[in-house]
């Protein structure tokens, strides 16, 4: 992990997931897709203010982003933070204020 920016535990255990998940049909797209992660993290690292906000979903300081050639899946992040704090890897599907509620 890069010192630019962190996972938080649930975002660790989030990212376990989704591998399981896909590795067990697709064990080259699991790999393509913790690659596409990285560069997702380091483009955030270097400009934070590239997701956006949804006051939507939540009032927190946070930012959201689709993962690149994976828009199924998003990031949560607080670009305030240095180094820059990731506090979600998850399904854009899924409900994003429940999952939010107690990740800050």
């Amino acid at each position: 992990m890069s010192s630019a920016y962190r996972l938080t535990p649930s975002a660790l255990e989030d990212l376990d997931e989704i591998l399981i998940f896909i590795a067990a049909d697709k064990p080259k797209a699991a790999d393509r897709f913790e690659l596409e992660l990285a560069r997702t993290f380091q483009r955030l690292a270097k400009s934070p203010l590239i997701g956006i906000k949804r006051k939507d979903i939540t009032a927190l300081p946070v930012r959201f982003l689709t993962v690149g050639r994976f828009p199924n899946y998003v990031v949560v992040y607080r670009p305030e933070t240095k180094p820059l704090q990731v506090i979600a890897v998850t399904g854009g599907r899924r409900d994003l204020s429940k999952l939010l509620e107690h990740r800050i």
